[in-house]
């Protein structure tokens, strides 16, 4: 497998004479330069041992705290206020909105690695055309958060097993403006997050169950693509688990007779159903506390 950016290459595989065989070709046809061992890749710092690989973005988190002079800040234990509420018409209009977006397009690319402030920065995207005060004074408190931690990683265990299984959720009507609820999953192959997301909803949802059941539907979109990947690979995997919170929004996906609260909901929605037939899901509740 190979990973292409511009003129920087990855090569990986379980077959260290094919690699090379790659490499020699590579290097005919174009005269490459070998590096040897991955350690460091558009931002993204690698590192081997025989627990795993560990992969970070401490580099780049230092020079976004340094780039705004946060490097002295007191850290925070929270990206955002919990119940924060984020409008387009409140607080004064910045007067230099190119911070801002600079600030929130270093933040996504910093989510490659950290999954703690991803529903965080999908709060401040969208206030990307006309960022306010408020907006500003919560992209900040991000930064003092990362400060706190610049070095946390992801670990993928060498001893882990390829079941697949998803915790999925979804903040019923949240945004203020739209009144759309937010999906949010998060993937494990075994004990290792290898996918992660929190996407605002393309429809307005009537009840909670509902916005949770669109919150499964995403996640198993993802989990049949992971599916496929791994096949592709010649890795076989079983059934993948799906965790929800909501009795409600599993009784749906079990049960097959449409009801009022639930006919409106598009086709497409019940992809769930359709894989569970299929043997390819199997949903589980999980509470939300434990």
């Amino acid at each position: 497998m190979a990973l292409i950016y511009v003129d920087d290459i990855v090569i990986t595989g379980n077959d260290a004479t094919a690699i090379q065989n790659l490499k020699e070709f590579l290097h005919q046809q174009f005269h490459i330069k070998d590096l040897g061992s991955l350690n460091f890749f558009l931002g993204l710092e690698v590192s081997r041992s025989k627990e795993g690989i560990v992969i970070s973005q401490r580099k780049y988190t230092l020079e976004i705290i340094d780039d705004f002079g946060y490097l002295g800040a007191q850290p925070s234990n929270f990206p955002m206020e919990v119940n924060l509420k984020l409008t387009d018409d409140q607080g004064d209009l910045l007067h230099d909105p190119e911070r801002y977006r600079r600030l929130v397009g270093q933040l996504i690319y910093l989510t490659i690695t950290r999954p703690d402030i991803t529903y965080s920065v999908n709060i401040l995207s969208p206030f990307m055309h006309a960022p306010r005060k408020p907006h500003w004074d919560a992209a900040l408190r991000i930064i003092k958060y990362l400060k706190g931690s610049p070095g946390l990683d992801l670990l993928f265990s060498s001893s882990n097993s390829f079941n697949l299984k998803a915790y999925c959720d979804a903040n019923w009507a949240n945004c203020p403006m739209t009144r759309r609820s937010t999906t949010g999953y998060c993937v494990y192959l075994g004990n290792s997050l290898i996918s992660w997301k929190a996407k605002k909803q393309k429809t307005v949802s009537r009840s909670s169950s509902e916005a949770e059941y669109r919150s499964m539907v995403a996640t198993t979109c993802e989990l049949t693509w992971l599916r496929f990947l791994l096949n592709d690979m010649q890795i076989s995997t079983g059934p993948a688990k799906l965790l929800c919170d909501n009795q409600a929004a599993l009784h749906i996906v079990a049960n097959p007779v449409y009801h009022e609260c639930t006919k409106h909901i598009e086709l497409d929605c019940h992809v769930v159903r359709e894989k569970i037939q299929e043997g390819q899901i199997v949903t589980e509740f999980v509470p939300s506390h434990l």
